[in-house]
């Protein structure tokens, strides 16, 4: 539902902003927001799930979900839909930040990888219906059906979590909830956020951007210093000591950054260098989700069985030769050979993504994992943000260079593009080579 939710949002931008009278610095924020809030309270709500119950933080998820998607089905005015949105993303956030937590928890680590694998297939599926089922509730309804959708389904999901979601057991461990680290991480995260979200627009050396990257970092390093010194943080980095827990983190980041390099670049070659309809454009960009959600939960189960090193390896390098292919792309490929490298790289990105988290989950022990599934969810936004840029920036350089926006002038910028993010996967099969080699069980078992 989160998954799908964001990916209809994207795609109804232009009818909010007709619908409003807007402009469209204005209507971006109805996505902004919603990604700057998520990402700075995802740490907290799998902190507070540690302590007061994974179960009780993603049941009330849902509620604020469901209560919020209607208040955006009834604004009456972009700033008004802004503020309900921010209240979406808490909601969101709360969702996002305990599930992983509760599958690991609801399943013995034989089959970690195939539950976490399963969670990575609806996620891809929410991405891939997304624009299409938000362009038709668009059409036969209105935008605000978008909104409303959330409705039924979140009540249905709700209903299924509190029957069938064990109970939490409560903590022993004698802690409390870290207010200071909270705020200290929201802000630090959301000025970064907002730097490499706007970079590209106001310029990487604009005043408005270094004094938000400036102020990110200060306040980061100040949240680190808080966290090394409290008996309770919202953040253990005693975590990262782990070199396992460390590398998969870090490949999570550069994966997503891979991912995020090709959706920002795709329509680009797509419409505006082949001259595509959007329509068609968002058909073939299926390929890749489609290929994503099948091989997903095929590769949590073989990572259940072999161990996850070799196979988040596997998946890597398959992802990088996708992305080499993407960038031999010319004006005259065809549809059936674009198709083709696309499902390449999400053959690669399903491969690596479920082994991957089952090594990150499984390395945090079982009081952490609220933390773990907050971390591994704040590494997917902030992949998305630097992936988003990182292809942004050398796009956008590029044209500047060519000194024209011709079709044959996009193409060569995506192919730049494209080649640029198959160093960033070169840099994850490196970090992936070097990463710890744990048994399948990995360093954490709720198996007994």
């Amino acid at each position: 539902m989160s998954a799908l939710d964001g990916s209809v949002v994207n795609t109804i931008l232009p009818v909010l902003r007709q619908a409003f009278s807007s402009s469209i610095a204005s209507i971006e924020w109805v996505v902004t927001v919603y990604l700057l809030v998520l990402s700075g309270l995802l740490l907290s709500f799998g902190r507070l799930g540690d302590l007061r119950g994974h179960k009780n933080v993603y049941l009330l998820g849902f509620l604020v979900f469901i209560t919020s998607s209607a208040l955006c089905g009834l604004a009456s005015s972009v700033v008004i839909l802004v503020i309900f949105r921010s209240v979406q993303a808490l909601g969101g956030a709360m969702l996002a930040a305990n599930s992983p937590a509760i599958l690991t928890k609801s399943f013995p680590a034989r089959q970690r990888g195939q539950a976490l694998g399963l969670l990575a297939t609806m996620t891809y599926l929410g991405l891939t219906v997304g624009p299409s089922l938000g362009g038709w509730l668009t059409d036969q309804f209105s935008w605000r059906a978008v909104f409303y959708i959330n409705i039924p389904v979140g009540l249905v999901a709700f209903i299924l979590s509190l029957r069938f979601i064990d109970p939490d057991t409560r903590s022993t461990h004698n802690e409390t909830f870290d207010f200071i680290g909270a705020a200290l991480f929201l802000g630090g995260l959301t000025a970064l956020l907002f730097g490499l979200n706007l970079g590209q627009e106001l310029g990487w050396l604009s005043i408005p951007i270094i004094i938000s990257i400036s102020t990110a970092i200060i306040i980061l390093f100040v949240f680190w210093w808080v966290e090394t010194r409290i008996p309770s943080p919202m953040l253990d980095f005693k975590l990262f000591t782990n070199k396992l827990f460390t590398l998969s983190v870090t490949s999570a980041i550069i994966n997503y950054m891979c991912v995020y390099s090709i959706t920002f670049l795709m329509p680009f070659y797509l419409i505006q260098g082949l001259g595509m309809s959007p329509s068609k454009a968002g058909l073939i960009l299926t390929a890749m989700p489609i290929i994503m959600a099948i091989v997903a939960p095929i590769s949590g189960g073989l990572s259940d069985r072999f161990g996850t090193h070799l196979l988040a390896l596997v998946g890597m390098v398959v992802l990088a030769f996708g992305l080499f292919l993407l960038s031999r792309l010319t004006p005259n490929s065809s549809v059936l050979d674009i198709v083709v490298r696309l499902a390449v790289t999400g053959l690669g990105i399903g491969v690596f993504i479920s082994p991957n988290t089952s090594a990150l989950m499984g390395a945090a022990p079982r009081e952490r994992q609220g933390i773990a599934s907050g971390v591994l969810a704040t590494s997917r936004n902030m992949g998305m943000v630097l992936g988003v840029g990182y292809a942004g920036a050398i796009f956008t350089t590029k044209l500047g260079l060519l000194g024209n926006e011709s079709a044959n002038s996009i193409v060569l910028a995506t192919q730049v593009g494209f080649l640029a993010a198959t160093f960033i996967a070169v840099l994850g099969i490196i970090v992936t080579a070097f990463r710890a080699q744990p048994t399948h069980t990995s360093q954490f078992s709720n198996t007994e």
